[in-house]
């Protein structure tokens, strides 16, 4: 069996304080796969703390001048991903909310099914998660179901794993939150193959206070509203 490539993509802004552990942890668990190379970059969007300085030492880099979005810090990485022509890549929040342990088996849902597109649900098994993040997540999810008619449990959820057709033909045009909704929506329109499998949600004080707000939520739903209007 050949050895297949993937590229672990890590979005970060202003991450400095928790960075390192969540590279670290990682790092050591995706030293489990087998048949697997696999590699990590930080893409750092434009921070005004160290989270460069205290990354860049131990782990490929790619760095936007300016603040300009999760959505544009993951397409940064994806096209990375496409132009060193990676088997596959996953994506996975900065903050430490998701479980490394959780980014393997989004990555051998995505290997050994065959799928193009995994998200990993945190709506699947809520525990653990505030019910105020429950609840604004299932009203993005109508929002999405509604403005672009795609259906899934967790379309906010940052860790997702895309085949290399996935990563050649899903195409982010949106810089800001909305960007999740629309990796859905564009996989959709590609005719990939999507699963969801159930992930754990670790939320701490400082995972928390990164987290989106209410006024995010409405500025998502505004933003989608306004990239389906481009595209009728």
């Amino acid at each position: 069996m050949r050895t297949i490539t993937g590229l672990i993509i890590v979005p970060a802004y202003n991450e400095a304080e928790v960075i390192k552990d969540v590279y670290t942890r990682i790092s050591q668990e995706s030293k489990k796969l087998k048949n697997v190379d696999l590699d990590i970059v930080i893409v750092n969007d434009g921070s005004s703390d160290d989270t460069e300085k205290v990354i860049g030492d131990v782990v490929l880099t790619l760095s936007h001048y300016v603040n300009m979005g999760s959505g544009a810090a993951t397409r940064t990485g994806l096209t990375y991903a496409k132009r060193e022509g990676y088997d596959f890549a996953v994506t996975i929040d900065a903050d430490g909310q998701h479980s490394p342990k959780d980014l393997i088996n989004v990555i051998n849902k995505l290997v050994n099914d065959d799928y193009d597109l995994v998200i990993g649900s945190r709506l699947l098994n809520t525990e653990g998660m505030p019910v105020i993040r429950v609840f604004g997540n299932k009203v993005l999810n109508f929002a999405t179901r509604v403005i672009l008619g795609v259906s899934v449990t967790d379309s906010q959820s940052g860790l997702k794993a895309f085949s290399k057709k996935a990563i050649e033909k899903i195409e982010i045009r949106s810089n800001g939150f909305e960007f999740c909704s629309e990796i859905v929506w564009r996989a959709k329109q590609q005719n990939l193959k999507i699963t969801e499998i159930p992930i754990q949600a670790i939320y701490t004080d400082y995972s928390k206070a990164k987290g989106q707000s209410n006024i995010n939520a409405l500025r998502i739903i505004k933003n989608l509203i306004r990239q389906k209007l481009r595209e009728v």
